[in-house]
């Protein structure tokens, strides 16, 4: 299962062809899977003088288990044992895992220690020039989504970008991390004000759901219509709306009474009544 967002700004876990309704939330499947490593396994953690939160004992999972089944809740939860734990890392790396752990789980009580605690495990890292790494893959992949919250696309695009060319290089351009990192890039730079960039990310994004979901998917249209509202930020009104008005037919025929549809409308609506203001004369007008 790959991360995914939740309605609520929080952090989820969603399999491959969106198969649940809803993510289930990360924060308390690592509750609960910490917990138990702290009942069953806790000598798996290196010796602190402070009691070690169920959240950063998730962050060793990896070393005890094999298989984690998430069943309809996140209560809901079957673990698979190793037979033989997995020797642990290097003390550098195992700190900087933990790091990574930490600030995901104050990404969103404490954004500014999360984020502090990103760029310290990113410390000596060009996201230029730096190699392909899991661990730096995910930080960067983290801190990019926390400089966006925060209001700072512009500071998100290099760590953004670096995540998205990591992955692909980890795992292909397919896999669901690689997908997460090209929707993030996209978002990123739309943010920022570089549109033409974003416009062409948005393509990419739109094609990979088109190929692998269906072009009727809901998140195959969804990024349509995001893509048309990037079109109008460019300043191609008749195109931004007769992207948006076929999109939105497609998507009220497709999945009739999803609420999307009616966001979808509202944002054809001001595209509308922005071309007014300015005056402009559209043959679809």
């Amino acid at each position: 299962m790959a991360y995914a967002q939740l309605h609520d700004s929080g952090q989820g876990y969603q399999c491959q062809q969106d198969c649940r309704p809803r993510p289930v939330d990360a924060a308390a499947i690592a509750h609960t899977v910490g917990q138990t490593i702290l009942r069953h396994a806790a000598r798996v953690i290196p010796s602190t003088t402070a009691p070690t939160p169920p959240q950063l004992a998730a962050a060793h999972a990896h070393r005890v288990l094999a298989r984690i089944t998430v069943g309809a809740t996140p209560g809901d939860i079957a673990l698979t044992w190793r037979a033989t734990p997995v020797t642990g890392p290097g003390r550098f790396e195992a700190e900087r895992g933990q790091r990574i752990a930490a600030a995901r789980n104050l990404a969103h009580t404490e954004p500014l220690r999360a984020r502090q605690l990103l760029h310290d495990s990113l410390t000596g890292v060009d996201p230029a020039t730096a190699s392909a790494d899991p661990l730096h893959a995910e930080a960067a992949n983290l801190l990019a989504e926390l400089q966006l919250r925060l209001g700072h696309p512009a500071d998100a695009i290099a760590w953004a970008t670096y995540a998205h060319h990591s992955t692909i290089h980890l795992h292909g351009p397919g896999h669901p991390r690689s997908v997460h990192a090209l929707h993030l890039q996209a978002v990123v730079h739309r943010h920022a004000g570089h549109h033409q960039r974003a416009y062409h990310l948005y393509r990419q994004l739109g094609e990979h759901f088109a190929a692998t979901a269906g072009p009727h998917a809901h998140r195959t249209l969804a990024t349509h219509a995001t893509t048309a509202l990037v079109l109008h930020a460019l300043g191609h009104c008749q195109a931004a709306r007769a992207l948006l008005a076929d999109t939105i037919a497609t998507h009220r025929r497709e999945h009739p009474g999803h609420p999307a549809t009616a966001r979808m409308t509202q944002h054809l609506t001001h595209i509308w009544q922005d071309c007014a203001a300015k005056g402009h004369k559209h043959q679809d007008a």
